[in-house]
This record gives structure tokens, sequence and C-alpha cells, in this order.
């Protein structure tokens, strides 16, 4: 791993920071920034998103779906977690928190808002960063490509349906368009312009040419990870400074929402008697969140200073702590499976 991937925590840190700082120093800026958008989503992240995706994508072999059959039961697992259980989780979290124990701290709107992003977050499972906790868990790669191409797959389909269904649930409007226009823009086009980069790189120049251009995306993938958390905490940085306590709020359904997956798919996967090198990045793409998404449909649908941009921007600040904390647990508890 390289400098960036191995102190990713601090740099990540380090741009919050500055977003927050840069958001208050110049706010206008970010105003400016904010405008610039085509049909509700905001051509400027739009770009640091896929910078950030767009590599990610490049790594996914869909040739490696068919040796699914082999050992089913970590990728059963995953999807079960990812597409059965996660998102309703999520959801009832958020009206339980926002809805009944909350209640007298935010008003309805806010609290509305507040759900949709959770909804957003539940319902994107980990596309990107779960190739980061994989490999730091001394995960089988191969599996866990198998895995990250079935969800992704899967993403293309499920997730505006149940998004919208969860949300219309929650009595949030949808705006069908816009959520089917975030999906393409930031599922369906990276992943076919990764799929078609890794045919003609392997095509033309085999695994020695894919792996080159591999090593040099890779610094414009965190890159594109870091200026997007500098852009996304600039825009809310003054509601961050002035109300503390709502990223507080926010925070806490978030956290028991992860460390509770976590232990639900862990459990799980040592009850089904998987390999630890399977068993962990199958709870780590269950656990954690494909926020870039989340985030960028939470600004096309409601707005960049809206409360559920806030609650996935939230979810970027929880989920980089929590998911190396839960990586330690799983190395330590190695022996625990076979």
């Amino acid at each position: 791993m390289g400098i960036f991937e191995r102190y990713l925590t601090l740099w990540v840190a380090l741009c919050i920071l500055a977003g927050v700082m840069l958001g208050n120093l110049a706010p206008g800026l970010f105003g400016a920034v904010a405008e610039l958008e085509f049909a509700h989503v905001n051509l400027v992240v739009a770009l640091f998103i896929w910078v950030m995706i767009y590599p990610m994508m490049v790594q996914i072999d869909f040739s490696a779906v068919r040796d699914v059959g082999n050992k089913p039961k970590g990728l059963v697992l995953t999807l079960v977690i990812n597409w059965l259980i996660k998102p309703f989780t999520m959801a009832a979290l958020g009206w339980l928190f926002f809805r009944v124990l909350f209640a007298d701290w935010v008003d309805p709107q806010s609290a509305g808002e507040y759900i949709a992003g959770m909804i957003l977050l539940g319902v994107a499972p980990c596309t990107a960063m779960v190739f980061v906790w994989s490999q730091l868990t001394k995960g089988d790669p191969n599996y866990t490509l198998v895995q990250v191409s079935v969800n992704d797959i899967i993403m293309i389909f499920a997730f505006a349906p149940i998004a919208a269904f969860l949300l219309g649930v929650s009595d949030i409007h949808v705006p069908w368009e816009t959520l089917l226009l975030s999906v393409v823009l930031y599922v369906v086009l990276p992943l076919g312009a990764g799929v078609w980069t890794r045919h003609r790189l392997e095509r033309n120049g085999g695994g020695r040419r894919l792996e080159t251009f591999l090593h040099t995306l890779k610094p414009w993938s965190i890159l594109g990870l870091l200026a997007t958390v500098v852009l996304l905490f600039g825009f809310q940085a003054q509601t961050i400074l002035a109300q503390p306590q709502t990223i507080a709020l926010i925070a806490l359904p978030l956290l028991i929402q992860t460390y509770g997956i976590f232990i639900l798919a862990y459990g799980l996967a040592y009850r089904l008697g998987l390999p630890h090198r399977v068993a962990a990045p199958a709870c780590m793409i269950g656990t954690s969140n494909f926020f870039e998404l989340a985030v960028a449909v939470a600004i096309s649908l409601f707005g960049l200073h809206s409360g559920a941009a806030l609650a996935t921007v939230v979810g970027v600040l929880v989920e980089v702590p929590v998911m190396l904390s839960l990586v330690a647990f799983a190395n330590r508890t190695r022996h625990w499976f076979p």
C-alpha cells in the first residue's frame, strides 16, 4: 500500500478541517461552485466523484463472476446483508431516532432530510473502498472481486427502486427522474467505462499493461476522494460550526448501524464456517457504504445545503475511522475462522 492508503484516516481528517476552514473563509467561492449545476447535478462534484470512482471500476473483472458457484456462501452472505437487511435497518434507525428519540430537538422537515440521507447511505453498499478493506484484512482478492462485481450488477437495477420505496415510506417526495439520472451517472456510466477500458487494455497489452495503467490511476482516485471531502465539508462548513450538535445526532444512529451490521454479518460468517479471507471482506462490503454515490444522489435530489446532503457527509466522517477499527478487530479475531 502506498502512503496515501496507509495514512488515509489522516488525509481525510486534514481535508475535513480544510473544507470547514475554507468554507467559512470563502463562502462565496463555494457558493459559486454550488451553482454549477445541470439537471440538479453539481458538475464539480460529479467530476471529482468520477475521478475517484473510475479507477476502482477498471479493477472490476466481470469474467470472475463465472467462478461464483465454487464458493457461494460468502457471496450469499454479502447479498443478503446488502439488499435484504441493511437498507431497512438504516431506514428504521433513522425513523426511530429522528421521528421519536430526537423529535423534540429537530424540526420535522430537517428530520425528514436526515432520514433521507441515512436511507441513501444504507441503499448504497460499498464498491470502491472495499478493495482497501479487503487488502488490510488479507482477504482473498479474487473472491472480493467476484463479490464487488455481482454487487455492482445488482446495484444498477436495485438501488433506485429500493431508495424510492424507502424514501416514499418515509413520506419524502421522490423525484424519479433525478434518482435514475444519478444511478446512470454515478454507477452505470463509470462502470461501463471501466469495463471497456479494462477490455481494451487486456486485449492490446495483457495483464502487465493493465497493471501499469491501474498503478498510474491510483493516486488520482485518492485525490478525487480527498477533493470531494474538501468540497463537501466546504459546502456544509457554516452548518457544521453553527450546529455541531446536529453532527453528533446524525453520527449516533450511523455508528449503531455500522457496528450492528458488522456484528450480525460477522456472526453469520462464523456460523457458516467461512474462511477468514472470505468472511472479512464479505462483512466489510456489507458494513461500509458507497458514500460517493449516496452523497451525489443526496445533492441531486435535495440540494447541496440540505439535511440529506449533510447526513451523507457525516457518513464520510464516520466511515473511515469506524471501518479501520473493524479491520483491526477482524485481524485480531482471525483465529476464530477456518
